[in-house]
């Protein structure tokens, strides 16, 4: 990969990842509003805005930094499956944008529960979306931390293809030991 196709593809992901962090914690706000507050309508505005906030903002983010972060992987020395650091951020990735979409028809439901002017308050009011933030935001933030230390530990694919790479190396310098010239010099 370019330096230049590299840095673009890097900048989308540290701005896609960022932004999915930032939106959990919008979202996680409007989840704590709608268990705290005592006005009716802010109860019912937190949930009907939960809603879109989650299908238009965190899965096309969560799905951007997994896309980005893929090819990322693919196209510098860090490699997919060579360190476990990326290994585990891919996975907190997969699951929780899997987990999300697979969440979405429950926004879609409190949603809709909130629009009901006639439903009662307390049948609203739902825990699980603050639960949920919560969780996504210490989980996106050990993505940003294993991001940034890039702690040490090869997988044992990585560790071959170290090796494989310096054999690779050191060979041409043991061929031209072998040529001609070289054993008539000896």
């Amino acid at each position: 990969m370019s330096p230049g196709v590299r840095k673009l593809v890097l900048t989308a992901h540290v701005t896609s990842s960022l932004g999915w962090l930032g939106a959990v914690a919008v979202f996680l706000a409007l989840a704590i509003v709608a268990l705290t507050s005592d006005n009716a309508s802010t109860v019912r505005g937190a949930y009907l805005a939960m809603e879109p906030a989650a299908r238009l903002t965190l899965v096309p983010l969560s799905l951007l930094a997994l896309l980005t972060g893929v090819i990322q992987s693919l196209g510098t020395s860090w490699g997919l499956l060579r360190h476990y650091w990326v290994i585990f951020k891919l996975l907190i990735n997969v699951i929780a944008s899997i987990y999300l979409l697979l969440y979405l028809p429950s926004f879609e439901q409190f949603a809709a529960t909130a629009a009901d002017d006639s439903a009662d308050l307390d049948s609203v009011r739902n825990i699980s979306p603050a639960l949920h933030a919560v969780l996504a935001l210490l989980l996106l933030l050990v993505a940003a931390v294993l991001a940034v230390y890039k702690p040490r530990g090869v997988t044992p694919y990585g560790e071959r293809r170290r090796l494989e790479r310096r054999q690779q190396r050191t060979e041409p310098r043991a061929r031209t030991a072998t040529t001609p010239s070289a054993r008539r010099a000896e």
